[in-house]
């Protein structure tokens, strides 16, 4: 394998050539990411089917800054387990995609590239370079397909290739300087259409056995466990720049202290008596509603039954007025042994006369 890359002279002509004008040079500092990129993105992923990660092209637009990324598609990418030096990337491939959705949206142009990482890997700064051919501060947005349950937060993580001194541990440009990912925020945002599909594709997911209470709960366990995820990295960060491992950041520095000023001062009686009040007052509207739905569920249940045993009365009832009584049975044997004398006698008498008729008529 080796590495398909563009050479510098072709620089200009790309650029021209998928964008029409040369992009915003502005530095990108901030990046949105809409619901159908992770879609497209994890749809690429079980495809390939390989467990490796895979490698795309990000579409949108840059404004003031802000990264709006809006489409993507996936490119051909292969690479050595044993050397991630060794790589393949068909540029071919993603000029002739993204000639086709010039077609389709022309507002949409290359903002940069994606990849499963989950984390960044030493050929990414390789890769990097083929894609600032297309534009000049390509971004790099590392999305996890398999987010971990106990570390909650968002699936994206945005990178921007800047220029740092020279150390050990950067790439080197054509210009000789070096080059090293630098995190930057990321977000995610969605349309009006988009929330209207996500609404629809939450809903088939939704278990609506589960009450809304429950749901309720879930919800903020899983908050609870993103801010402890967040609290943990602030820590390491403190611990990294005290041991002189990080140089302090001032503006890093500066929001911790201010989430630390805006916490409450639970040290306030009224406070905490305003806490408990509050909290007194949930648990107590929690409790009478879990009685209230004991007592209708019983309600419910007695009523059931009475209900059956009404019902099994009648049914009994019915039966045995659809029965003959035994009165009546007797009655009628008694009715039909006398109608059978009374027919007995009538054929007596029937053939005595017949008798008498036969004898008189030979004796004349």
């Amino acid at each position: 394998m080796a590495s398909n890359k563009i050479s510098s002279g072709e620089t200009n002509t790309t650029m021209t050539l998928l964008g029409g004008e040369r992009p915003n040079t502005k530095m990108p500092r901030r990046v949105i990411v809409h619901p159908l990129v992770l879609l497209s993105v994890v749809d690429h992923y079980n495809r390939v089917g390989s467990r490796r990660r895979v490698l795309g092209v990000l579409l949108g637009s840059i404004e003031e800054g802000v990264v709006d990324i809006t489409n993507s598609y996936a490119v051909p990418f292969d690479e050595d387990k044993k050397n991630p030096k060794i790589w393949f990337l068909d540029h071919n491939f993603h000029e002739q995609m993204f000639h086709m959705f010039k077609k389709v949206n022309a507002s949409e142009t290359v903002v940069g590239w994606y990849s499963t990482g989950p984390k960044i890997c030493s050929s990414d700064l390789d890769i990097n370079e083929v894609f600032r051919n297309y534009v000049p501060n390509p971004v790099l947005c590392v999305i996890d397909v398999h987010p971990n349950d106990e570390k909650k937060g968002l699936p994206t993580k945005a990178y921007l290739a800047v220029q740092e001194p020279e150390s050990d541990h950067g790439k080197s440009t054509r210009s000789g300087s070096k080059l090293q990912f630098q995190h930057i925020p990321s977000e995610i945002g969605a349309l009006e259409p988009e929330e209207v599909a996500v609404e629809h594709l939450l809903r088939d997911i939704t278990d609506s056995s589960v009450s809304t209470l429950a749901t309720r709960v879930m919800d903020k366990l899983d908050s609870m466990k993103s801010l402890v995820t967040h609290l943990e990295e602030m820590r390491e960060y403190l611990e990294n720049v005290c041991a002189g491992k990080l140089p302090v950041n001032q503006e890093i520095i500066g929001n911790i202290q201010d989430m630390f000023n805006l916490l409450p001062n639970v040290a306030v009686d009224d406070l905490v008596r305003a806490f408990a009040v509050t909290q007194n007052d949930s648990m107590l509207v929690i409790y009478l509603s879990s009685m209230i739905r004991s007592v209708i569920a019983l309600h419910s249940l007695i009523n059931n039954k009475i209900s059956n045993r009404e019902a099994e009365l009648k049914y009994q009832t019915e039966g045995e007025d659809d029965k003959p009584k035994s009165g009546d049975k007797k009655a009628e044997g008694e009715e039909k042994e006398a109608t059978d004398e009374e027919h007995k006698d009538k054929d007596k008498q029937d053939d005595s006369s017949t008798k008498k008729d036969t004898e008189s008529s030979a004796k004349k």
